[in-house]
């Protein structure tokens, strides 16, 4: 019998949908940096260890993956945390943006 466990089909689409939009609000942000002409690769690198701990290593290829590939994720997390990122990247000059993959 259907609805007998005291559900409709209208409320197993509800159900559907309220768990896909929780996952999108899960999802962590992502801060990108963009490449700029303004900014030497030293100092993106050096911006990059001194706001996220990054190692020399691992800031210079964030800053190498700026530069050829025009762009780089350098940071995940809560949107309030990635805002916050993105922020602290433009009160050094640097071109950054958040996003949410799909």
């Amino acid at each position: 019998m259907a609805g007998s466990a005291g559900t409709s089909p209208g409320t197993t689409i509800e159900r559907e949908a309220s768990t896909d939009t929780l996952d999108v609000a899960e999802r962590p942000w992502l801060v990108v940096v963009w490449n700029d002409p303004i900014n030497l690769m030293t100092y993106v690198t050096y911006v990059l260890q001194k706001l996220f701990g990054y190692s020399r290593e691992k800031a210079t290829k964030l800053m190498l993956d700026v530069h050829h590939k025009g762009r780089a994720v350098v940071a995940s997390g809560p949107r309030e945390r990635a805002e916050n990122d993105v922020s602290r990247l433009h009160r050094c000059g640097l071109w950054a943006t958040l996003e949410q993959p799909e």
